[in-house]
């Protein structure tokens, strides 16, 4: 099947998928001079995360159908995406955006950042705006580091504030994800004072599966104790780990029967779900 062919399978009647990342390793290896911190990572796409719907309109308005609680409409990074894309094209379509919303705030998963280049890419395709890959990932970075790496559409190991970004094959595997019932500011985390920021460098070439860990979890673990005490749970079953800031922590297996047998010893009260990784984002081919 040719690209032109598959790209007429997604239509306004589609429903565009915003999977979740998990950082297999996140080291914090500076700070530039404006603030930012210099970050070294690995970014893994798996298959869960939000789901959204477009309707178009006959004006060139902008609408969610359904806002997130607690955050401000015109804060929300979907709006605020699709607007960006209207200023950058001239764009006078309008579209009205309902998200699933499945990946929790504040979970380190990079939910809200996955949504809004689900927009990007989306509205690129159904608009038929043309704008580039690397356009729409500039675009992206100006509304968050998380978002340029969804657009860029493989995984990848990221540097500096998550522009910089390599294509990394991983092999197949399977994680258990769980849920600390807390949102973690980033913000926070990031501000903290006693947060390791002079990791060395390493080359994308060196990193192999396993290696690194993440900077920022101790630094959650002490303010959110929750979060370390699921740590501590999944650790009986194999390497957990926090992705991003947290909340959520993670443990990679080789198959998906021995994830599940792991879900099967959840504890009352605890939430978790499995999901497989994957090679490429599932709107990949929507940009060139």
């Amino acid at each position: 099947m040719s690209n032109e062919v598959s790209l007429k399978e997604w239509t306004w009647q589609s429903i565009y998928l915003a999977p979740a990342k998990l950082n297999l390793f996140l080291h914090v290896t500076g700070r530039r001079a404006d603030g930012y911190h210099l970050l070294q990572t690995l970014f893994r796409f798996i298959d869960f995360g939000d789901r959204l719907r477009f309707v178009a309109r006959d004006d060139d308005k902008v609408i969610l159908t359904n806002p997130l609680p607690g955050v401000p409409v015109e804060n929300d990074l979907t709006l605020r995406a699709a607007r960006l894309l209207q200023a950058e094209t001239g764009c006078r379509n309008g579209v009205e955006i309902c998200i699933d919303k499945r990946l929790p705030m504040g979970g380190g998963l990079g939910g809200g950042s996955s949504d809004a280049a689900t927009v990007l890419l989306a509205l690129n395709h159904l608009w038929q705006l043309g704008v580039s890959r690397q356009r729409l990932q500039e675009i992206g970075l100006t509304l968050g580091a998380d978002v340029p790496v969804f657009i860029f559409g493989r995984n990848a190991f990221a540097e500096g504030v998550g522009e910089s970004l390599q294509l990394v094959e991983l092999p197949a595997a399977w994680y258990v994800v769980l849920e600390p019932p807390v949102q973690v500011s980033t913000a926070a985390i990031f501000g903290a004072a006693e947060l390791k920021r002079d990791s060395a460098p390493m080359r994308a070439a060196d990193w192999k599966p396993g290696v690194g860990g993440n900077d920022l979890e101790a630094v959650a673990v002490s303010r959110f104790p929750v979060v370390g005490e699921h740590l501590r749970w999944l650790s009986a079953f194999g390497e957990a780990r926090m992705s991003g800031s947290g909340a959520c922590v993670f443990a990679e297996f080789g198959t998906q029967e021995a994830a599940v047998a792991v879900i099967r010893h959840l504890p009352a009260g605890m939430r978790g779900w499995i999901a497989a990784g994957l090679d490429c984002h599932p709107l990949h081919k929507l940009a060139a």
